[in-house]
């Protein structure tokens, strides 16, 4: 199956150029790095793993990307704290994030 169509991957494909957006401006060159290099991982090992011939292959990519969402969610949650994401927005990127979370999971799932 392409990448491309799948809803799990363009939802956090759209996550990712939101995080990059917001944080444009930002003089925090290392959170920003951070954050938005966790966010492009999701989509990318999605991505990478939709390609790979065997389902096991599959699964440890699906896996990578679940990893990235959680080490995003994170950096999320330290980022409301520290006052670089406000409030409401961080905690939709939140939302989003379990959905995709669920959404992987499912795909996971898939080639058990």
């Amino acid at each position: 199956m392409k990448c491309e169509n799948l809803d799990v991957w363009k939802r956090s494909c759209r996550l990712s150029v939101n995080i990059y957006n917001y944080f444009k401006e930002l003089k925090d060159f290392g959170f920003k790095d951070q954050i938005t290099r966790s966010s492009l991982s999701i989509a990318s090992n999605i991505a990478e793993g939709m390609e790979k011939e065997s389902d096991k292959e599959k699964i440890r990519f699906i896996e990578i990307a679940k990893g990235s969402a959680a080490e995003l969610m994170t950096q999320i949650y330290i980022g409301i704290e520290i006052t670089y994401i406000e409030k409401q927005i961080g905690l939709k990127w939140i939302e989003e994030l379990d959905e995709l979370l669920k959404m992987l999971t499912g795909l996971k799932n898939n080639y058990k």
